[in-house]
């Protein structure tokens, strides 16, 4: 195995490049992991983990920011997505996981303006509904990496993991646009079962009107 190989930290979250994503570092193996790359100055590989297995497609990551430092060791950071990468050869010598990877470049294969802002469209719905208001900053129809940045809203990790693993931007944003509408409308039904639940002190209507 090389010298270089990725530390992974295995998550049951999908990180995208240019996301942050706080976490608090306590088993000893991941504070031996994140001291080794404090110290190189180094990336290291999150990648999604269930009950099913790992997936072989993740994501890198840097240390952006420590916020805190405990006594016994443990830590709570924040991290930033890099770079995606595949899963070539596992090595298991360290406490923790390391593995040899491929790193993944985007086809140079864009979206169609329609698409586009298909995807913009549905967005900015669920951030008003989420937030309750005007958006107050709407990114470029033709920002780099403008998937990602709304795929940050959807907490769907199976669906985030097909995402992390398209190989364009075309194709990311075409799944985006196929999975927000019904998306909406799951959190519109939701949200209005939330509201009305404790008005009328009856779980059985709050049924009725998820069945409705």
């Amino acid at each position: 195995m090389a010298q270089d190989a990725l530390p992974l930290f295995p998550l049951g979250v999908v990180l995208f490049p240019g996301a942050e994503l706080p976490l608090h570092i306590f088993e000893e193996r991941y504070k031996e992991m994140i001291g080794d790359v404090l110290r190189d100055k180094s990336e290291f590989g999150i990648v999604f983990a269930s009950e099913k297995g790992m997936a072989n497609i993740g994501c890198t990551a840097f240390v952006d920011r420590i916020l805190k430092q405990y006594p016994d060791g443990r830590m709570d950071i924040v991290v930033r997505g890099q770079r995606r990468f595949e899963i070539i050869l596992v090595d298991e010598e360290r406490n923790y996981l390391r593995a040899s990877v491929a790193m993944i470049s985007d086809e140079e294969d864009e979206a169609s303006d329609l698409i586009r802002q298909r995807v913009l469209s549905a967005w900015v719905k669920l951030m008003v509904m989420e937030h309750g208001g005007m958006v107050e900053e709407m990114p470029s129809d033709s920002r780099p990496g403008l998937s990602f940045l709304v795929a940050q809203s959807i907490p769907d990790v199976d669906f985030r993991q097909q995402l992390l693993s398209l190989p364009s931007e075309k194709e990311r944003m075409e799944a985006l646009a196929a999975y927000l509408p019904s998306y909406l409308e799951r959190e519109k039904l939701t949200r209005h079962v939330r509201r009305v639940a404790p008005l009328n002190g009856h779980a059985k209507h709050a049924t009725e009107v998820t069945e409705a």
